[in-house]
């Protein structure tokens, strides 16, 4: 197969310096093809088998932490309803985590990957200060993904220094990274029902914050138009992914100490 960088598995560098590779859309939106036009089907289950782990991880940690985030601040809906939970199987939506990802990804040969879990309910008012817990609470699951990335970071530089040189390894620590900032970039994007957009709702006056609100029943055909046309990659996805891996690259820092040596 042909990959973004062939010596990925000498520096963590391969993730920050190459992000246009990665994927500019999740939700779980993701381009996981990179640069090779010719995709044949072995590939493609390579594929599928290198990104399972860390997107089924993804997703599960981002979803269990909005709920443990809410029974922090008072509401334990999602803590009887069984979704602050490790177990992938109670965030899976059949349709949105299976269906239309496998569909989309064999039909467009990997090139384009869409796909959701299922909301963790929030009661809002039964939070202890809904406007101000809700931020919180909708920040919670992208900031689990920055954890996880920076994570798999650190796995890569353990099993280089290591002296890991299994391919599937590496590059799954590279899914890892990547598949999380695509996450954790994405769901800030300052639009309803995104995690963005909640926190956005949470931080203004309460007059703005109640007309801004009144989007959320389109946002999700707004956020789909901007990412046909490419608007969100250019204006949001590519900056802040950017900044995201710069910043990971310091985090890592003494991780690339121990691999170098």
């Amino acid at each position: 197969p042909s990959w973004c960088a062939r010596d990925a598995a000498r520096s963590m560098s391969w993730a920050f310096e190459h992000e246009r590779c990665a994927s500019n859309r999740c939700g779980l939106a993701l381009n996981l093809r990179c640069d090779n036009p010719k995709v044949n089907f072995p590939e493609l289950i390579q594929t599928v088998l290198i990104y399972a782990l860390p997107v089924l991880f993804a997703i599960t940690l981002h979803e269990a932490a909005h709920g443990y985030a809410a029974r922090y601040f008072g509401d334990n809906t999602a803590w009887m309803m069984g979704r602050v939970t490790l177990n992938p199987w109670p965030h899976v939506d059949l349709m949105g985590t299976v269906a239309m990802p496998l569909l989309l990804y064999f039909a467009t040969s990997g090139a384009f990957l869409f796909g959701y879990a299922k909301p963790v309910p929030v009661r809002i008012d039964r939070l202890n200060n809904p406007k101000r817990d809700m931020v919180w609470v909708a920040f919670a699951g992208p900031l689990s993904n920055f954890v996880q990335a920076l994570v798999w970071g650190a796995t890569l530089y353990t099993l280089i220094a290591l002296g890991v040189e299994e391919r599937f390894f590496i590059e799954m620590c590279q899914a890892g990274v990547r598949v999380n900032v695509v996450l954790f970039v994405f769901n800030l994007f300052p639009l309803p029902p995104l995690d963005g957009g909640r926190v956005l709702t949470g931080l203004l006056p309460w007059r703005a914050s109640i007309t801004f609100s009144r989007i959320e029943p389109y946002g999700f055909y707004i956020v789909m138009a901007l990412i046909v046309f490419k608007i969100i990659d250019t204006l949001w996805m590519l900056p802040l992914m950017h900044v995201s891996y710069e910043v990971l690259d310091i985090l890592l820092t003494p991780f690339q100490s121990l691999s170098s040596h």
